[in-house]
């Protein structure tokens, strides 16, 4: 009886012939790219929520010539490579057509290049199928094959073009059709390097006379690409030769030495090389300028936490909005709109790829086959890698392409010849494995590889679940405008439901509108070029729908449609009557004018002059003088002058007070804390700085028509939901008694009515000579503690102006608010 060899063992375990599990795993594939193509398909109607968009069809091409391809190489394996491994050219021919409609769904005339590029490469596959001789005509003129990639290679320093036009000139081409040397140029060094080990016995060698003749093809390999300023190939090129001189020596100082070489490449591209500087300063520090130089790496770790756990759903994302997205970062694109689910197939992918091709190697029938075997699963998990991490900030980023799925045919055509290399060892199988006295090599390379990748999933469960809502609420993340133009933001009323802020348009074109631009400091923006600021920013998760509705509904609407749900209406506090009253004192004027509900809190009226028109944002508003942006009301620090006087008078009995003293009224009037109105504040927290702002003043005024107590002022009073309706929005602070009652009761008792008033001033800057400069006037006033309506009171801080033109402006409010 024959003895059982190791590959009839793994072929009793699989129950099936390979030919037969390829073929139900290559139905598996095409079933997914249908689905996907069915789904890419009607995405525009789900996206834009009816059947008047165009539906999308090019993509069919692309799925068609795969579809053909792959069924015609399936079909020659039964009759040339019956016993190849079954899962190899399954999940292959699964990332090409994943790869392809993802290119197809950003930009079709990239599309149907590389569609035109994949039958090309499959029947390269087809065609190399036929020669099983190949890898002997390989080993054989190893030097040939090698000299001339380097050569092509070097030939674009010459003649070497960009396709995009702009660039590195690192490929070969004209009318159209453009080949990248140094791609089929890795394949060549993993070729030579296994056959020159091969015929050597490296573990017994002297080191130097083993390595020299390599050392100096690689070097100039080297050389020509450090020219190019191509670093990512570098890097591959040093990675690769490390991996197999460790494997046929196993020696492991070899992979330190080409750490050391890569950091040593990294540094002197730092220095000489300017986009290696760019790219290096980039990854260590991306949000120092994530608008310029670090767009890509910032937008695309945005579109990984845009993606999430199970995506936007295919042709529902924003993948265009990282630069080249169909190449250097495809995998970002796939990430934004299947999720971690998607990343993690993926990763498995790639995992059991770089697996099945050290499993290859080690029961390889000859020492070239298994160095070669090794080297190419090397080059299909060091490269993805490479590429995935610079997608995800976990390695610098450096432009080469994901294996089988960036755009790119220099690229695809390589990487089906490498499967066809992998695919010939393994149908060779039946051999005796050739002897391996070191198998810790390839079990050590192995390890590190998945290591590798595993540490790349755990960065994209970092971005895409720890880090998703901070990085989807920053201003610079364009998503948020763009899904604003499909799904209508909430509303801002006022206290009487009349729209402050609305939007007008229809799906896909929502604009933001704002019905009352005298409010736009208080208010704010939210704009796709300038962000968010005020009432907008602060009440993003509302105005969103990201907050105050169910989660099963955003979970839906999230699966559905890739969005959340409608936003919800926000009413606030303010009277938009007494607010024009309140801007129309205040028009030509600098200052800030707050009016208040002494006894609920609640802010009905709130002005900062001179203001802005949210409707008419551009960048001159920015640059503008009197700072309009700023909401003088919240974020005005002021000094109190005298205006702080009568709370003296309530608390002291005199107005000639010790620090201590000061520090105490300070503490009891809330004057250190925020006054929590959901808007942007400035308040300060340091005894020295006495400086306050109108809306903490407020609180205090109030509370002289209290009776001493300081309410919690309210601004946002209710959101309306879609089951519960209205739902009341509690104030952030709480009503305090911070003034004797009856000292209160005695110091108004000098105001005749209806209202009390004081007025105050001090001095915020100096000229040369000493003199005022700048000065703030103060007036607070309220209605007197026997007033039968609404207790009011009223706060106004005017730049530049005398205390009566304060006390008139408040009095003028008062009276208005009480008609």
């Amino acid at each position: 009886m024959k003895p059982l060899r190791a590959n009839s063992t793994l072929r009793l375990n699989t129950y099936l012939p390979p030919v037969t599990i390829q073929s139900r795993l290559l139905q598996l594939a095409a079933f997914f790219l249908f689905v996907n193509a069915l789904v890419l398909t009607i995405s525009p109607l789900v996206r834009f929520r009816g059947v008047e968009a165009d539906l999308r069809w090019g993509h069919w091409v692309g799925l068609a010539a795969w579809g053909g391809m792959v069924f015609l190489v399936h079909w020659q394996f039964r009759r040339y490579t019956p016993d190849a491994d079954p899962y190899l050219f399954p999940i292959a021919a699964l990332l090409a057509g994943w790869g392809l409609l993802s290119i197809w769904r950003l930009d079709s005339g990239f599309g149907l290049r590389q569609t035109a590029w994949l039958v090309l490469s499959l029947a390269a596959l087809l065609v190399g199928l036929k020669f099983p001789r190949n890898l002997e005509i390989l080993q054989r003129y190893k030097y040939l094959f090698l000299t001339g990639g380097l050569f092509l290679t070097a030939l674009t320093l010459v003649l070497g073009s960009n396709p995009g036009g702009v660039g590195p000139r690192l490929w070969l081409g004209c009318c159209g059709i453009y080949l990248q040397p140094s791609e089929p140029l890795k394949l060549l060094l993993i070729v030579y390097l296994a056959a020159y080990f091969a015929g050597r016995n490296a573990a017994r060698a002297q080191l130097l006379p083993l390595l020299y003749p390599t050392l100096f093809l690689t070097g100039l390999a080297l050389l020509i690409l450090f020219f190019q300023r191509d670093l990512g190939t570098a890097s591959i090129f040093v990675f690769l030769y490390a991996t197999l001189v460790y494997l046929a020596s196993g020696r492991r100082i070899l992979p330190l030495v080409s750490l050391a070489v890569l950091l040593l490449l990294a540094l002197a591209g730092y220095f000489f090389v300017e986009i290696i500087r760019v790219r290096i300063e980039t990854w260590l520090d991306p949000w120092s300028d994530p608008a310029g130089r670090a767009y890509q790496i910032v937008q695309s770790v945005l579109a990984i936490a845009s993606g999430g756990l199970d995506g936007r759903g295919l042709g529902m994302g924003a993948p265009g909005l990282v630069p080249v997205a169909h190449s250097d970062f495809i995998f970002t694109t796939l990430g934004e709109e299947y999720g971690l689910t998607g990343a993690v197939a993926l990763f498995a992918l790639l995992a059991v790829l770089v697996v099945r091709g050290f499993l290859i190697a080690l029961r390889a029938g000859s020492r070239f086959r298994r160095l070669l075997a090794a080297g190419v699963a090397a080059y299909f998990g060091a490269q993805s890698i490479l590429i995935i991490g610079g997608n995800l900030r976990l390695l610098p980023l450096t432009g080469v392409t994901l294996p089988f799925v960036s755009y790119g045919g220099s690229s695809l055509l390589t990487s089906f010849l490498a499967l066809l290399i992998l695919l010939q060892i393994s149908n060779e199988l039946d051999e005796e494995p050739a002897p391996l006295p070191q198998p810790a090599p390839y079990l050590h390379t192995a390890a590190l590889l998945g290591l590798g990748i595993a540490a790349c999933a755990l960065a994209y469960g970092w971005w895409a679940v720890w880090r998703a809502d901070s990085l989807l609420t920053r201003t610079d993340n364009p998503r948020r405008a763009i899904a604003e133009r499909f799904v209508p933001r909430g509303a801002l009323l006022d206290r009487r439901n009349q729209p402050i802020a609305a939007v007008e348009g229809q799906i896909g074109s929502y604009r933001r509108v704002y019905l009352y631009p005298h409010l736009s400091s208080v208010i704010g923006y939210t704009h796709p070029v300038y962000g968010q600021a005020g009432l907008e920013r602060t009440l993003d998760p509302y105005l969103r729908g990201w907050q105050g509705i169910p989660n099963l509904q955003i979970w839906w609407e999230h699966l559905l449609y890739g969005t959340p749900p409608p936003g919800l209406n926000v009413r606030l506090s303010l009277d938009l009557n007494i607010q024009a009253e309140a801007d129309a004192l205040l028009r030509d004027r600098r200052g800030a004018l707050i009016l208040m509900n002494a006894q609920t809190g609640e802010i009905l009226a709130m002005a900062s002059h001179p203001t802005y028109d949210a409707n008419a944002l551009d960048e001159t508003i920015f640059a503008a003088p009197n700072a309009p942006l700023l909401n003088r009301a919240t974020q005005g620090l002021y000094p109190p002058g005298d205006i702080l006087t009568p709370f003296l008078r309530v608390e002291y009995g005199r107005s000639d007070v010790t620090s201590a003293e000061w520090q105490a009224l300070y503490e009891q009037l809330g004057f250190y804390k925020s006054p929590a109105l959901r808007l942007p504040e400035l308040f300060n927290t340091d005894p020295s700085d006495r400086r306050i702002s109108p809306a903490q003043l407020i609180r205090a005024a109030a509370a002289l028509s209290n009776g001493g107590n300081c309410p919690a002022g309210q601004l946002v009073m209710a959101v309306e939901t879609p089951h519960q309706g209205w739902v009341i929005l509690p104030a952030l602070g709480a009503s305090s008694p911070c003034l004797t009652p009856l000292n209160v009761a005695s110091l108004l008792q000098e105001h005749p009515g209806p209202f009390w008033g004081y007025t105050g001033q001090a001095e915020i800057a100096f000229d040369s000579a000493g003199e005022s400069a700048e000065r703030i006037s103060w007036f607070i006033g309220g209605t007197l503690p026997g007033w039968q309506g609404t207790p009011l009171a009223v706060v106004v801080a005017l730049e530049n102006e005398s205390r009566s033109q304060a006390r008139t402006v408040g009095q003028a409010v008062l009276e208005a608010a009480i008609k």
